[in-house]
Parts: C-alpha cells; structure tokens; sequence
C-alpha cells in the first residue's frame, strides 16, 4: 500500500467508503446516524481537499484503488485556560474497506498519521471512537492508543 494525500480524483471513493462507516455507525446507534448518510458530501470533500488544516490521506494499492483512508484536523491549542499550549492532530475519521479489514492497511494509515503528526510538530494525536464500534476501539487499543476522557449521555 502507498500512503498519500487525497486528490479530487479520489472524492467518489471517499463517498463510497464514508458510506461504510455510516452504515457501521447506523447499525450501532440508529437513533443518532441516518441509514445511508455520509458525513461528507462530494462538495464538502473538494472544500476539505483545498484545507491545509484538514489533511486527508488514502492508502491506494498497485493498481490505483482506494483501500482506506485517514480524514484529519489540525487543532491549535493556544491561551485556552488552565490548558498548556500545543498543536494536535485530531483522527477525525479513518474508514478500511470492509474487504481489506484485518490485512495491515488501517496500520498503515494509522502510522502515516503518525509521521505526519510528528513531522509538523504536533503533541499528540487524538481521536473518538463511538462505543458501539467495538471493533473500531481494539484496533485503536492496539495502536497504542489509550482513553483521555469518556463522553456520556442520557437519552431523553
């Protein structure tokens, strides 16, 4: 897998697998996620592709398919309270095709998000995981990634 930066050419791809993840989502929570929504549509990737604060990276096999992707966020941290300064790259969404899931592919990105945070001199990277994605919080666990904080609801 080559890991690089998304491409326009590359929206309907990430369309087809946001709606991977939708459906994931949905299935765990349907009060919350819409069956076949995206959390994009094509217009807000080509706004997203044009952020340099929001990189996108795709793992993309030898033939030029799509495998996964990694959507980030830089967030600047800077005079907010009792907090320190510091630049994170928040994992706003990493989505493997339900084919390659358990191949090595969503480590590749996860590395990739790695570098790429260590490279631009963030702290941290940090990321949310809906619960109902047990899959999704091994994966993570076993990255190396461990809980900051727990959100909770109650349901009215």
């Amino acid at each position: 897998m080559k890991i690089r930066q998304a491409e326009e050419k590359d929206i309907a791809r990430l369309g087809s697998l946001l709606l991977q993840v939708c459906r994931v989502h949905n299935t765990g929570r349907p009060d919350l996620f819409r069956d076949g929504g995206r959390k994009y549509d094509d217009e807000e990737l080509r706004e997203l592709l044009q952020d340099q604060d929001r990189p996108i990276l795709v793992a993309e096999d030898e033939t030029g398919w799509v495998a996964g992707y990694a959507f980030c966020v830089y967030q600047y941290h800077k005079n907010e309270g009792s907090f320190n300064d510091m630049t994170t790259l928040y994992l706003d969404d990493l989505c493997v095709d339900e084919s390659c899931r358990g191949t090595g592919v969503g480590n590749e990105l996860y590395q990739a998000v790695l570098d790429l945070a260590r490279r631009t001199g963030c702290y941290n990277v940090t990321l949310n995981v809906w619960s109902c994605n047990p899959g999704a919080m091994r994966f993570y666990e076993k990255c190396g990634l461990q809980q900051q904080k727990i959100g909770m609801e109650q349901i009215l």
